[in-house]
């Protein structure tokens, strides 16, 4: 699209390999999802190195679309700079209406007809999260397939009005098996969380047949298929600083100290939080600051 005051808006995409639809990948939509594309950006190095060492199996092809937001990302704004839409509640688009959905439009255009879709995607509170795989339930999702990426959970969520207009949705009303991938937070990307979950990509791609001769020494787990109403919401009682003690992954004990909430002008703790439940800490918000009633953690319950 032509623009006023920047350069053209462009979606880039890399192909790799011919022949059948198999695999879109499509990283960041929203201007704050700085660790989707830093991923997406690894899988262009090791998809082209995999692809000059003959590594990719023949027949199948691979459509990579690393930011689907540069506008977003160039200026740090979450959403479509102009009117703080969400690109991600556009699909399929239409490429009559406004940008967001012009912008929809262009890109489901694109990645339609693949047999497997997965998109990087971001919660709508700040926070970590356990790597994880996350599908609407629309009666077209596939929970089997959802366990060949590796991670520890495969979590299900029974889709709301408002979910007709997202990718992972629509993905399969169009027959795309969808798998968004949840893992780390948006901001960040030192550490080891992307190189996990790009290792668990590759293992995906080499079990559905679209890569070969591919080992990992990050972990291979069994996964637990969950429900998001397995998940018990921590919320914040008053506002103020956010004093964290647990974060995602830490196993907990019912009545164990999860953080703190101090007075930001006197220094006071205003509450302590506490695990609900013997569990595991699934979410855990990032945020220095809080808000009253946020979510600060999810929490999955071992009963």
């Amino acid at each position: 699209m032509k623009s006023s005051f920047r350069d053209t808006f462009r979606i880039q995409g890399f192909r790799f390999g011919s022949g059948e639809k198999s695999l879109a990948i499509v990283g960041a939509m929203r201007g704050d999802e700085i660790q989707q594309q830093y991923i997406c950006s690894q899988l262009v190095r090791h998809l082209a190195q995999l692809e000059a060492e003959g590594r990719l199996v023949p027949g199948h092809e691979i459509l990579l679309i690393p930011s689907a937001n540069p506008y977003s990302m160039n200026i740090g704004k979450r959403f479509w700079p102009m009117d703080n839409t969400d690109i991600n509640r556009m699909f399929p688009g239409y490429d009559q209406g406004e940008t967001t959905q012009r912008i929809a439009a262009s890109l489901f255009e694109a990645i339609q007809g693949y047999t497997y879709g997965i998109q990087f995607a971001s919660f709508y509170v700040p926070g970590d999260f356990i790597p994880h795989v996350r599908i609407i339930e629309t009666g077209y999702e596939d929970v089997q397939t959802a366990g060949l990426f590796g991670f520890p959970y495969v979590c299900l969520r029974k889709s709301l009005p408002f979910d007709t207009t997202l990718l992972n949705y629509n993905w399969q009303i169009w027959n795309t098996k969808a798998y968004s991938i949840y893992g780390g937070q948006n901001g960040q990307v030192e550490g080891t969380m992307p190189f996990y979950i790009i290792s668990s990509i590759l293992r995906f791609m080499q079990r559905v047949g679209i890569v070969s001769h591919f080992a990992s020494a990050h972990p291979d787990y069994n996964s637990q298929v969950i429900h998001e109403s397995d998940l018990t919401d921590v919320k914040a009682p008053v506002s103020g600083l956010f004093y964290r003690l647990k974060t995602a992954r830490e196993d907990v004990r019912k009545g164990e100290l999860l953080a703190r909430i101090i007075h930001p002008i006197e220094g006071n703790i205003l509450e302590e939080i506490y695990a609900p439940d013997n569990g595991v800490v699934f979410f855990a918000h990032n945020q220095p600051l809080t808000l009253q009633d946020a979510t600060l953690y999810k929490i999955y319950s071992l009963r």
